[in-house]
């Protein structure tokens, strides 16, 4: 027990290390589309009616709960303001609580109607985060016994402060048909600095996603419903450093139900395996995912279980009719 314990510790005080080591990296949902303001800020508004949506992802958790995410946010179109406006609140625990980074943005996305057929969206997003280190969980080489396990005290030196706090901004962009979507978003903009110990800038994360709706069978063909019956594949790239991600995959949409399978990687290396579970209905949507690890460390962590729920509120007011963008939820 012991020697499995220390193997436990070791792992997870590899992956924390490199927190000090390496540049940070964003947290990532399987459910990309279930974020939408957090995927692209220019999706603030989108559904034009008000939105609420909750999130929460625990990966590896075989790995002492190494990576427990959640978030909440709401956005809604104002045509006083030609646009949308969102907030979004994101928690991330890594380590049982070793670091914790807990953030809140507010975003503005402009709608601009190129033609009858196609709409845009470009968004501003800023952001405030606060990182905080709780050293007491950290472990090191040097407390190690061979028969023991961690019974020494560290000759580490204790960061002066264990809480950074900083201003980040970010934007995005949005066109979109009837039937065709797709973005693009550049994160930290301005790079702000995040490290404890030594100076270690947020690196700039990009993102491009793009997706089809087939029509299957249609309720109407002049307005979509949720009850129409189509398959929607979509694609997701992103960019963080050296850090490469590529899903790929499709929604299947046969009211009240939404099926979907995915698969992620990076250009070296496969990841995992995502199968989707939702059910939707006019006024909420909720989804559940699996990732089945399929790299090296599939018997270790335990894959990652996803869960979000989204509410759409009736809007406030009579307006004139604004196109909403006809993208999947989950």
């Amino acid at each position: 027990m012991i020697i499995k314990r220390v193997l436990k510790l070791s792992v997870l005080s590899i992956l924390l290390a490199n927190a000090f080591l390496l540049k940070a990296q964003d947290p990532q949902f399987s459910q990309f589309y279930a974020n939408p303001v957090y995927l692209n800020p220019a999706f603030a508004g989108s559904a034009v009616c008000p939105r609420m949506v909750l999130n929460f992802r625990d990966q590896w958790p075989s790995i002492s709960g190494t990576f427990v995410t959640y978030g909440a946010s709401y956005d809604q179109h104002f045509e006083r303001l030609s646009g949308g406006v969102g907030v979004i609140f994101l928690g991330d625990r890594a380590g049982q609580g070793t670091i914790n980074t807990n953030s809140i943005s507010a975003m503005y996305s402009y709608k601009l109607d190129v033609s009858r057929s196609f709409s845009m969206r470009a968004a501003l997003q800023a952001t405030f985060q606060q990182k905080s280190l709780n050293w007491d969980n950290l472990t090191f080489g040097d407390m190690i016994d061979e028969r023991y396990g961690f019974v020494y005290e560290t000759q580490e030196q204790r960061p002066g402060s264990l809480t950074k706090g900083y201003v980040d901004f970010s934007a995005g962009i949005l066109g979109y048909t009837e039937n065709f979507f797709g973005g693009v978003a550049v994160h930290h903009l301005t790079q702000p600095e995040e490290g404890f110990i030594s100076i270690s800038k947020l690196p700039r994360k990009y993102t491009a996603h793009a997706g089809y709706v087939i029509d299957i069978k249609r309720k109407s063909r002049r307005s979509r419903s949720i009850s129409d019956i189509n398959i929607s594949p979509n694609i997701l790239y992103q960019q963080q450093m050296q850090f490469h991600q590529l899903n790929y995959g499709f929604y299947y949409n046969y009211y009240p139900f939404v099926a979907g399978m995915w698969f992620r990687q990076n250009f070296e290396n496969p990841d995992a395996f995502i199968v989707l579970f939702g059910v939707q209905q006019e006024t909420f949507k909720f989804g559940y995912t699996y990732d089945l690890t399929v790299s090296k460390l599939t018997n270790v962590t335990g894959g990652a279980h996803e869960i979000s729920f989204m509410y759409q509120f009736p809007c406030p007011e009579k307006r004139r009719r604004v196109r909403a963008i006809n993208c999947p939820s989950f």
